[in-house]
Parts: structure tokens; sequence; C-alpha cells
């Protein structure tokens, strides 16, 4: 099965993604993208936030979004990306996708909401050709004892009305324990809104397929 449907985020989330690009998402998308050449596969694609960052270098990206309505919605920002875009139905955990077939993997704000972030990661190794990059923006397990705490309070309700995100996963232990070797990380809060956000903590980085 390639779609969930989640009409109500799906309606919701360009709004909240456009005020978070505002105070410095766009950044952040630009930063993950910088540099990435060859064939690109995007997991989670959303509405097509990525697609304005993706540098001239990259020769092609398919990119995978479940959700019909947000997946529409990606289909029209192809039409304006630098690069050339394709919009399919699919689910990281399950990719229509040859082995070692792209040179990037690009999961952005996605890991925290798949089902199965294990199967996820393996599959995406999978279709990276050796010495591929996977690059990564996440929002993640907290470092602190109080921010881990409210962390697992809030994955009690948080994943039912924001289309199964978890906040508390340990993206970062994941990558690094997948088959990847991770060459550049960074961690910040964003947005930097206090310590009642439980979403707040971020890693972006680049992994490299071993």
């Amino acid at each position: 099965m390639t779609d969930f449907s989640h009409p109500i985020f799906a309606r919701l989330y360009p709004r909240l993604d456009a005020a978070c690009a505002r105070a410095g998402g766009d950044a952040h998308r630009a930063e993950l993208l910088a540099g990435a050449s060859g064939r690109v596969l995007e997991v989670g694609a959303g509405y097509g936030a990525n697609f304005p960052h993706y540098p001239a270098e990259v020769t092609e990206v398919v990119a995978l979004e479940p959700e019909p309505r947000l997946r529409a919605k990606a289909g029209h920002a192809a039409g304006r990306a630098p690069v050339p875009v394709t919009v399919r139905p699919g689910v990281a955990e399950d990719l229509d996708a040859d082995d070692a077939s792209f040179d990037v993997a690009v999961a952005s704000l996605v890991l925290c909401s798949v089902r199965d972030p294990a199967r996820a990661l393996a599959e995406l190794r999978r279709v990276l050709k050796p010495g591929g990059e996977l690059r990564y923006y996440e929002h993640v397990r907290g470092t602190t004892p109080g921010k881990r705490r409210l962390q697992r309070y809030a994955d009690v309700l948080w994943p039912y009305f924001a289309a199964g995100c978890h906040v508390s996963r340990p993206t970062s232990e994941l990558i690094a324990g997948s088959g990847f070797t991770v060459r550049d990380e960074r961690r910040f809060d964003f947005p930097d809104s206090g310590p009642g956000n439980p979403a707040s903590p971020h890693v972006l980085g680049i992994a490299i397929r071993d």
C-alpha cells in the first residue's frame, strides 16, 4: 500500500511549514541539499518544500509521497523546480527502485513518521550506490533527561495529530547503526521556542553508504 491519507494534517502542514520556513527552515533545507549531485531519491517529499533548493548538479529527482493531497501539491511544485522532478506514490519501507540506482537519498522530516524506521533505512541503503549519500534533516530525541521525558509523554498523543510523527525517535543513532558512516552532522533546536516544545531538537547531516 502506497497511499496513507491524512486529510487534516495535509491541509494544515503546508501552512505550518511556511511559518517554519520564514523562521529559518528554508535555510536548513538549502543546507541539506547543498552540494548534492547526480540522481536523487527523496522520500516523504510532502508538498515539495525541498524542490526549489536542489542545485543544478542534480540530474533527476524521484520524489515519493504517500499522502494523496500532499502528493498533488508536490506535483505542482515539481513543475517550478530548477531540476527535473518526478513525483510518485511510495513509502520509504518498500521502495520500488533497483539496487544501487541513486547517488543521493534525501529524508527530510520524515523518518519520525515512518512505521518501521529500521526497514526504511535498510531500503534507502539498498537503493544507494556504494559511497552514495543519505542527506537527512529530522527532529529527533532530545539530549537532556527533561526533554526526553517530555517527548515520551508527548508521544502518547502526538502521532495521532501529526500523521504518525514520533518526537522521541533516536534517528541519528538509527542511521549510524544501519550501514551508514556519518560524515557530517549538527544538532540544534528549531524553532527556538523554549523547553516546552517536544519537537524542537533537530539534526542535519550527511551519512555515507558503506
